[in-house]
This record gives structure tokens, C-alpha cells and sequence, in this order.
């Protein structure tokens, strides 16, 4: 059985620093957003895109949402998200996040019941606000926010019930961490490349 709660797909950058839409990069011989789809496809029935340039993701098959509230950033993609998903709770990621790890992914879900945020921390210690598990209680918050203006994705952090997952929790499943590469500029998709060819090498 799949776990009770949607997944959604941020996907509304304008991936300025790439001068072209990031998710559709090609790492290791596929698009970065059908890397994502196939790593995430087997955690929820509920696999939602959100983008306001709904053209580019069609083809997936998928439902896409744009903004609710237009021109409030990757906040404004995040309350769309949990507004638009499904379920109670709501995975999100980024959409140029090529090596998601199903079994961590797994991990945050099962972390969600008494929390509005179950996210995992950067080595650094730094929240990976967009590979992290919300709840539709983060959304009066959020909303907050917005009408603020105060776009900072963890500037709600302090309103909800937030669970981090840091250290050894991250690193027994993913030792090496390649679960929070972003691929945000050339520099980083030749870096994704090299991390591709190695894991996908024979033996």
C-alpha cells in the first residue's frame, strides 16, 4: 500500500541562474523532472506538479496547478502545494533535485503524525525547506506570511510544530548526502553528471 499523503513537484522557478527551464536539464540521459517522477512515483497515488507554465510538464500526465497567489516566490509555490494537495500531508520537492532518495523520502513520511514540518537539515544545519513533508496546518501560517510579504520559505517555521531530521538520521540512507544537490547553474549540472556516471556504472 502507498502512503497516505500527496506529492507535490515545485516547479514554478524561473531558473534564471540556467537561462533555461532546469527541470527539463538532461542528467545521466533523462530529464531531471522524469528522474524525480520516477524516484517519488512509487510513494503516493497523488503526484501533483506545480507550475505556471503548465505546457512544459503536460506530457507527464499529471495534474498542475499554478500559484494560487501569483508572484510570492517558492512560499507561494509551497502554499499552492499543501492548499492543492489531496492528502492531509504533502511531500514537496524542487524540481531540479536529480537524485532524491526514496528510502530517506520514505523516512520524512513516516515522521509526519504530531508535526506540521518534518525536514531535514543541510549538513551545515540549514533546512531543506523544498525536500520536506508539510501538513494543511502550516497554511493559516503561511498565509501570514504571504500577506506580509515575508517570503523567506522557513519564516513560518516558528508558528508550527516542526520535526528536523539531521546527523546520522540522513546519513545511515544516504551517507553521501546526493539527495540535496540542486542543479542551479551549468557548474552544477556538469557536477550532476559526474555523480550520474558514477552511480549509474556497472558493479
Amino acid at each position: 500500500m502507498k502512503n497516505p499523503v500527496s506529492i507535490a513537484i515545485l516547479a514554478g522557478g524561473q531558473s534564471s541562474r540556467m537561462g533555461t527551464n532546469k527541470a527539463l536539464s538532461v542528467v545521466g540521459g533523462k530529464r531531471i523532472i522524469d528522474r524525480i517522477v520516477e524516484r517519488v512515483q512509487d510513494l503516493s497515488d497523488e503526484l501533483i506538479i506545480i507550475a505556471n507554465l503548465p505546457d512544459d510538464y503536460a506530457a507527464l500526465g499529471l495534474p498542475i496547478h499554478a500559484d494560487l497567489i501569483p508572484g510570492k516566490g517558492p512560499l507561494g509555490g509551497l502554499y499552492t502545494a499543501i492548499s492543492t494537495a489531496p492528502a492531509e500531508y504533502v511531500l514537496v520537492v524542487s524540481c531540479d533535485q536529480p537524485f532524491l532518495n526514496a528510502r530517506l523520502l520514505q523516512y520524512l513520511i513516516d515522521q509526519r503524525h504530531g508535526w506540521d514540518v518534518v525536514v531535514p537539515l543541510a549538513a551545515d544545519g540549514y533546512p531543506q525547506s523544498m525536500h520536506a513533508v508539510y501538513g494543511k496546518g502550516c497554511l493559516p501560517a503561511i498565509l501570514n506570511c504571504l500577506a506580509a510579504d515575508k517570503l523567506k520559505m522557513i519564516g513560518f517555521f516558528a508558528e508550527v510544530r516542526v520535526r528536523t531530521v539531521a546527523g546520522e538520521e540522513i546519513e545511515r540512507i544516504d551517507p553521501a548526502r546526493h539527495s540535496f544537490i540542486n542543479v542551479n547553474s551549468l557548474a552544477d549540472l556538469q557536477e550532476a553528471e559526474q555523480i550520474a556516471a558514477q552511480q549509474d556504472a556497472p558493479g
